[in-house]
């Protein structure tokens, strides 16, 4: 464990998707109405409170095809309406036929985001990719194959908690 709450050095498991961040989980399995990005996805979501490490991590691997950013609200991050009405950056990240799309959205208290990665770029599970000052929230998609593995109410690590899985490759 490093002293900002990242990732330990055993690397995840190539079907292994982890949480971005410290927190409390939201969300998992059924993503929130009018919150998933288009086509079928899962949600786990992330709350980060004011005395959660808010370093953000790559949940999984691959080339960011896709980056955006979106100027919005500061609502508690807690709240649903977060989730499409607060600014916010936006993730796609591709590893052949595996994509994987992610969220950094600020709250009431965060009023910055930063993303350390843009198009073009790899990302390992786990890397560094960013930050989010104080109270803020974390949303990870994942197709439907996936299996979410962590629960509303349990508290998850940034770059060590798995939350997802990959069916096995066979």
């Amino acid at each position: 464990m490093t002293p900002t709450g990242g990732a330990t050095a055993s690397p995840p498991g190539p079907d292994e998707v982890l949480s971005p961040a410290d927190g409390v989980v939201m969300v998992a399995g059924a993503p929130q109405d009018g919150v998933a990005p288009d086509g079928d996805w899962q949600q786990v979501s992330v709350f980060l409170s004011v005395v959660d490490v808010h370093v953000n991590r790559s949940p999984y691997r691959g080339e960011v095809v896709e980056s955006s950013y979106r100027k919005g609200s500061f609502l508690a991050a807690y709240r649903k309406e977060s989730a499409h009405r607060n600014e916010r950056s936006e993730l796609w990240l591709r590893d052949g036929d595996r994509t994987v799309v992610f969220r950094q959205i600020v709250g009431v208290l965060a009023r910055r985001i930063v993303t350390r990665t843009g198009p073009g770029q790899q990302l390992a599970t786990g890397e560094r990719m960013g930050l989010m000052k104080f109270g803020s929230r974390m949303d990870v998609f994942v197709p439907p194959e996936c299996t979410v593995t962590v629960t509303k109410g349990q508290r998850v690590r940034g770059g060590e908690t798995v939350i997802a899985r990959w069916p096995a490759a066979g």
